[in-house]
């Protein structure tokens, strides 16, 4: 139906007009993330994106990384997580397992070790409970190096952690305190 080229850079598409520019295309996303899929897709055809329903289902459906999501009626699609613009995605605060990951680039870690992880222009810090889903983050950025992350004793000291639709845990900062870096022998 699709190659996987296409499908990516589909994928890449509507992760910026639904995490970071919508106005690329000409929307305006709800309080909560939300745009009507077919606004979306007119949106998209009259700025040269054209897609059909079947063929946004197909991303949805098939992306890794699960960033986007259908509403309850399939009527509306939002970005999971990631987003840059001011919405609310309404995720209630829930217990984090006892450690998590953070996947970045070797280039930053004295940063990160003098200041913490710190969300940025983002709504959160990403946190996962995998391996290798942290290490491959950080092979988008360098060489990567892997944190561990002291979840549970940040929660049990007041730090709220949200699970996102596509299983990726999120915070607001990440101390100095609660991280450790892997070795890596310790990550092969």
């Amino acid at each position: 139906m699709l190659s996987e080229k296409d499908n990516t850079h589909i994928s890449k598409f509507l992760s910026l007009v639904l995490r970071h520019k919508p106005e690329t295309i000409g929307i305006t996303l709800d309080e909560n993330g939300w745009i009507s899929v077919d606004v979306l897709l007119q949106q998209m055809t009259i700025h040269g994106h054209s897609i059909s329903k079947a063929i946004l289902d197909h991303v949805v459906a098939t992306n890794s990384k699960k960033r986007f999501s259908y509403n309850e009626d399939g009527t509306k699609i939002r970005a999971s997580q990631g987003h840059s613009v001011e919405i609310e995605l309404n995720y209630k605060s829930q217990q984090p397992p006892t450690i998590l990951y953070h996947g970045t680039a070797e280039k930053s870690l004295d940063s990160i070790l003098a200041t913490g992880l710190e969300k940025r222009e983002r709504h959160h810090v990403h946190l996962s409970t995998a391996i290798e889903t942290a290490l491959s983050v950080g092979k988008r950025y360098g060489k990567p190096v892997l944190l561990s992350i002291d979840a549970r004793r940040m929660h049990d000291n007041g730090y709220i952690f949200f699970l996102s639709e596509n299983n990726v845990w999120l915070t607001d900062h990440v101390p100095v305190k609660y991280i450790h870096k892997q070795q890596q022998g310790s990550i092969d």
